[in-house]
């Protein structure tokens, strides 16, 4: 599957106890390391996504742009 420059994905699985491993390109290319803090966002229809720390603030002020908009 082709995807557009700059969009990737990758399929992982859960174990046990509701772990998963971010692959190793994954990491590398967002300079994920052990200690490394994420951001995990849930949105029943449209599911998980995962910020690295450096585009936390970016998304987090859009999030709040946008209600104030409503």
């Amino acid at each position: 599957m082709d995807f557009p420059n700059g969009k990737y994905a990758w399929m992982v699985k859960i174990g046990e106890k509701g772990q998963f491993v971010i692959p190793k390109e994954a990491r590398d290319m967002f300079d994920l390391q052990p200690g490394s803090t994420i951001l995990v966002l849930g949105d029943v229809k449209r599911g998980l996504a995962i910020l690295p720390r450096e585009a936390q603030s970016a998304f987090i002020s859009q999030i709040f742009e946008e209600t104030d908009h409503e």
